[in-house]
């Protein structure tokens, strides 16, 4: 943030008073506000720095997004009155971001509840975990159910689950048997040791590590089987010449090829091919 944060928090605010809601490229370039942002949208300047930090203490909400880049606004023109609250304690903060982290995740260990919001201190999960199951007086409020989740590598791990776990589980139905290919941000990984200790898969996106360095391709996509991630696949769209290009692909250890598994991965790129709206796909491999 500088030598002097304070001002760049105090831009960011007047410029969004007076302006109206902002993207960081709003703020791409210098202009009278002396605010200035660097190239690259992974490249966190102080502008960058400090619409995040508003946004995360509440002084600022997200009202959307433009070309996925999130909109900043002032909390008072987004969130309705009723829905602010004046005053909240850090231990009503962290009790409120524990149970929404478990809410989604359904069932996790205090540092898998911590990394969720990524603004929770493992310690203060493991805290909020200790107590959250001995509801005090006048908490009317359904704890949370200790449980064992079993890993890929057949250990039983100690965890917490939401309270309605029970239901959850008697409507469970089978996977279905089609291969998909998933994003590289979709939910399922979004914690990467979570990801690993589940489903045994080491997984990271490797477009912000230099070339040499990557392991498979600068965009790889995780290809799920029923529940087991069984491999990666590396595909590019060439838009202007109307093909899906299959670039790579990788099977985990112990995935056995097979015909009908190759079928049913053909199938899956198949239908990525014309949700993206290309002609053909060309296996490049």
């Amino acid at each position: 943030m500088g030598d002097d944060p304070d001002s760049v928090f105090d831009a960011v605010r007047r410029k969004i008073r007076e302006e109206g809601p902002v993207t960081t490229r709003d703020l791409g370039k210098e202009d009278d506000s002396g605010l200035g942002e660097g190239p690259g949208w992974w490249n966190w300047r102080p502008t960058k720095t400090a619409l995040e930090f508003l946004w995360r203490t509440g002084e600022l909400a997200v009202t959307g997004r433009r070309d996925f880049n999130k909109v900043y606004d002032l909390a008072e023109r987004v969130i309705p009155e009723e829905h602010r609250l004046a005053d909240v304690s850090d231990g009503d903060f962290v009790d409120f971001k524990c149970r929404e982290a478990l809410q989604r995740i359904a069932f996790g260990t205090p540092t898998d509840l911590a990394r969720f919001w990524d603004s929770t201190s493992i310690a203060e999960a493991k805290t909020w975990s200790e107590r959250a199951t001995q509801p005090g007086p006048g908490d009317n409020r359904p704890p949370p159910v200790p449980v064992e989740v079993e890993g890929w590598d057949r250990e039983w791990r100690p965890m917490l689950a939401r309270p309605d776990i029970a239901h959850l589980l008697e409507t469970v139905v089978d996977p279905p048997a089609r291969i998909r290919i998933l994003s590289p941000f979709d939910p399922m990984l979004r914690d990467r040791d979570r990801a690993n200790r589940l489903f045994g898969f080491d997984y990271r996106i490797e477009v912000f590590v230099p070339e040499a360095k990557r392991l498979y391709g600068y965009y790889v996509f995780p290809i799920l089987e029923r529940d087991k991630m069984v491999g990666r696949i590396d595909m590019k769209a060439h838009r202007d010449k109307g093909w899906l290009d299959v670039k790579g692909l990788w099977w985990e250890p112990g995935v056995r090829t097979s015909k009908a598994r190759q079928a049913r991965l053909e199938a899956e790129v198949e239908r990525w091919r014309a949700y993206v709206g290309l002609d053909e796909v060309r296996w490049s491999l």
